[in-house]
């Protein structure tokens, strides 16, 4: 953090996405990675794995809306709804 004045360094997706493909390539991922997808998948965890609001995931995720996080996450919801609906059962 010192090197960087307590700031890390910005890089392009473009960048990020070569980064990501070498790491899929080195551990043996076939899906091509993206920073959309490592975004989505990010966002997914919070949602299904971790119970964290849909509220905070939103700004989290830098949306302007709920509405937005809704709209992207809808089946994340539901699976996790029909989730929750089997534990109550």
């Amino acid at each position: 953090m010192k090197k960087y004045n307590n700031e890390l360094p910005k890089i392009s997706n473009q960048k990020y996405n070569s980064y990501l493909k070498e790491i899929a390539d080195i551990v043996g991922i076939e899906k091509h990675l993206t920073t959309h997808v490592a975004r989505k998948t990010f966002g997914m965890l919070l949602l299904n794995d971790y119970d964290v609001p849909l509220e905070t995931v939103s700004v989290i995720l830098g949306h302007s809306s709920i509405a937005t996080t809704q709209h992207h996450y809808t089946k994340v919801l539901q699976k996790k709804i029909a989730r929750d609906m089997k534990d109550i059962v």
